[in-house]
């Protein structure tokens, strides 16, 4: 009920905003300007003006009050068809919406706004208080196309007053602050819609949903970084075809609305070489997340899930946690990199479990691994070694080669001073300070 309000506040202040940016210039610039008379020259600068205006405001009724497209009931992929269906990113069956209960079309989403499935979701807008899907689509890119016009011819309007204004003198208070306030909102918008239609424009090319739209990023992505082939898009078929499946075959009808809408919205033709079999699915996925699938079972996720009543510390369907799994920290470094480096005794086995030198902990290094016996652990900014003094990497390394080395080094112990004797003894430079060599 929250969502429904709000979606109709947004509906009033676009429609009062449109209603303001399109006649307070026509009462207090325009028509001042001629002399608040009605005349042929005027009727040629505002009619145009007011048929964009109008067709501006039909096609934003159409996309409020148009529904997008529901997944018709009952409705089941053809299986034994040739017809192409699509399927799961990773269990290759037929896609399947547990909030609604039913088997999902291809290109069609589930809106958590409008709490249901729409054919061919492109995005929920606000602006609209609904989503834009299979059956108001091309009302939608109206709407964006005319705003684009009517701000244009608004603008040229507002600026050839404003130079009027300058040659012939001051302009009236209330035509002043009027002349201000148009700038003010009209440029905010033929900014935002502006770029906002030109990239709907650009998907219409493609036969491209937003959402679709961001797929294409993530696949682009995956291509770049060589983890899967190029793939070419499956609905953009050619230009021409593209605009014509949303907008209609006939160009009179790409400008002005109409409710016919070619296709069922269940179904779409597909390019050569796109998606030619139920097999492979629309987005392809990342190979390390399906090896992480892989690795621990394609599980059902629309099968129901069983909970026993033996207590809140069970898991599944059958006993207490029986399929514990790892963290995702441990995945990343199982599946996506080793967890030293190729130069490191360690390269190729787990990483450690604790942080410590202990000698019993698996991130220590014997010095069975390490030629000195020092220790490395795996800190947060890379990999650490204890320190160790020079007596004890020599100490250690004579170890290591035993009776080979005795008698080839010699080491200098300083001893503990003895008291003087005699006074005089503190004013002399000692040559050798009572240290013994040893061998």
């Amino acid at each position: 009920m929250v969502s429904r309000a709000w979606g109709r506040v947004w509906v009033g202040f676009t429609t009062s905003l449109i209603a303001f940016i399109s006649y307070s210039v026509q009462i207090f610039v325009i028509w001042p300007w001629y002399g608040s008379t009605l005349s042929v020259d005027l009727l040629k600068l505002l009619l145009p003006f007011n048929a964009l205006v109008g067709l501006l405001y039909y096609n934003y009724y159409l996309c409020v009050v148009t529904n997008p497209g529901e997944v018709p009931p009952g409705w089941r992929p053809a299986f034994d068809d040739d017809e192409e269906f699509e399927v799961k990113k990773y269990t290759a069956q037929p896609r399947f919406c547990r909030q609604c209960s039913q088997y999902k079309p291809p290109r069609a989403h589930h809106c958590s706004q409008c709490r249901r499935c729409v054919l061919k979701m492109d995005h929920h807008c606000p602006w609209v208080n609904n989503c834009v899907g299979f059956y108001n689509h091309a009302h939608f890119v109206r709407f964006l196309f005319f705003v684009d016009l009517a701000c244009s011819y608004h603008l040229w309007m507002l600026t050839t007053r404003v130079f009027d204004v300058l040659n012939t003198g001051e302009p009236e208070s209330t035509e002043l602050v009027f002349i201000v306030l148009n700038y003010v909102t009209c440029i905010p918008v033929i900014l935002a819609v502006g770029f906002f239609s030109l990239y709907h424009f650009y998907l219409l090319a493609c036969n491209t949903t937003s959402i679709e739209g961001l797929e294409k990023d993530k696949v682009a992505r995956l291509v770049k970084r060589g983890k899967i082939r190029s793939v070419k898009f499956p609905y953009s078929i050619s230009t021409l075809h593209n605009v014509r499946s949303v907008l209609g075959h006939s160009a009179w009808q790409w400008c002005f609305p109409t409710r016919h809408v070619p296709g069922s919205g269940v179904s779409f033709p597909v390019s050569q070489g796109g998606q030619e079999s139920a097999a492979e699915a629309w987005p392809p996925q990342d190979p390390d997340r399906t090896e992480l699938r892989d690795h621990y079972g394609d599980e059902d996720d629309d099968a129901p899930v069983n909970l026993p009543e033996t207590g809140p510390w069970t898991y599944a369907n059958g006993g207490p946690n029986p399929a514990l799994r790892a963290s995702s920290q441990r995945l990343r470094q199982r599946h996506q990199h080793q967890a030293y480096p190729p130069y490191h005794p360690l390269y190729g086995q787990e990483p450690p479990d604790d942080d410590d030198y202990d000698d019993d902990s698996r991130g220590s290094i014997s010095s069975d691994d390490y030629p000195l016996g020092a220790r490395v652990r795996r800190g947060s900014e890379g990999y650490e070694v204890r320190p160790m003094s020079r007596d004890d990497i020599l100490q250690q390394y004579v170890a290591t080669r035993g009776e080979d080395v005795v008698g080839r080094y010699r080491t200098y112990q300083p001893q503990p001073p003895s008291e003087p004797s005699d006074p005089e003894d503190d004013s002399r430079d000692h040559a050798y300070d009572g240290g013994s060599i040893v061998v």
